[in-house]
């Protein structure tokens, strides 16, 4: 008997050892099943030392870009001192030991390419390290700053209407604003002896963008903002995300893309019976609901063009299944309401 008890306590132990695995492999069976990156894609991938926690890799003469694998940054040496362009909060903490890396010169300038968070929340780590640190912002970037009052983003010290040219030592950089992402606006950060290109929030190479088309708040000027950046002579685009850096042939698939889907959902809108759709849905829900009845037909506008550009671009392009959807119900929202 004592044996007995003696087994059941070690069946008893095992059994409680092995509930937190059971509980996680139920976890992970709710969790959506989505297609793996595609090869071709992740060997494209700048590679991070996970230990390090970062990468700087020069790009152009003079030229480097900074990323963790999920944001990016870029800064230029000039002969008199380091330009900085954005600064993620999620390194941060690395920027000066990364920039010292591969120069001596100090950083005496901070571009923001836009007023988001993700993107120059690191800037009020670094005005602390760099305390005569220029920040220089689009005028209408500047008064959104000033109306938030949040110190992980300061305040630039130097500000600017539409468009600006920087010119330290041997560095030139053109910044002109865009309006396709952020209601303030966001940056073209172009520089024309280098043939490279910083459009934040733009695309995610070899991906679909990240969700409602990289946030877009407005659809008429995302689909604009393609033609806006082959327009440059470039070779290299730092995009703000991943570990991609992006090329032409990047920007005219992500180009193809969303106008596909914006044809797409267009054409399922307009061809669809909305009067039989929602006549069947308010036999359910009944014609006082009519949220639920209208979402009903909204709903499978999207569901359907989801389905269509799935189908096409999912051999293609990564991330097609986890954001594609809102893809097709941004893309809806303006061709309902706006075109």
């Amino acid at each position: 008997m004592h044996s007995l008890r003696n087994r059941l306590a070690s069946f008893a132990l095992m059994a409680a050892a092995l509930l937190p695995w059971v509980a996680q492999a139920q976890d992970l069976d709710k969790l959506p099943n989505y297609v793996p990156v595609l090869p071709q894609i992740k060997a494209r991938a700048l590679a991070v030392d996970p230990q390090k926690g970062y990468l700087v890799k020069q790009v152009k003469p003079d030229v480097y870009v900074i990323t963790d694998g999920l944001y990016q940054s870029a800064f230029v040496t000039t002969g008199k001192g380091v330009i900085l362009f954005d600064a993620p909060e999620s390194f941060a903490q690395h920027i000066v030991k990364a920039v010292a890396e591969v120069t001596r010169e100090p950083i005496v300038q901070l571009v923001y390419s836009h007023a988001h968070l993700d993107h120059i929340a690191g800037a009020g780590l670094l005005v602390k390290q760099v305390p005569k640190l220029t920040i220089v912002a689009e005028a209408d970037t500047a008064a959104f700053l000033r109306d938030k009052k949040d110190a992980r983003r300061p305040l630039p010290t130097s500000t600017f209407k539409s468009q600006r040219t920087l010119k330290l030592g041997t560095m030139t950089v053109e910044l002109k604003k865009g309006q396709w992402h952020s209601p303030e606006g966001d940056l073209l950060i172009y520089l024309p002896g280098r043939k490279f290109l910083m459009a934040i929030d733009t695309l995610a190479a070899g991906h679909v963008p990240f969700m409602d088309f990289d946030l877009s708040t407005n659809m008429h000027a995302y689909l604009k903002v393609f033609d806006q950046l082959l327009s440059y002579d470039f070779d290299v685009l730092v995009p703000g995300h991943l570990t991609y850096l992006a090329d032409r042939q990047d920007v005219q698939m992500t180009k193809d893309y969303a106008v596909d889907v914006y044809k797409t959902v267009k054409r399922i809108h307009d061809g669809t019976d909305q009067m039989k759709v929602m006549s069947t849905a308010a036999q359910k829900y009944s014609w006082d609901n009519k949220f639920a009845i209208f979402r009903t037909l909204l709903d499978g506008v999207v569901a359907q063009c989801a389905s269509e550009i799935q189908g096409r671009w999912i051999d293609k392009l990564a991330g097609v299944d986890v954001f594609g959807a809102s893809h097709c119900r941004a893309a809806l929202i303006y061709a309902r309401w706006d075109d």
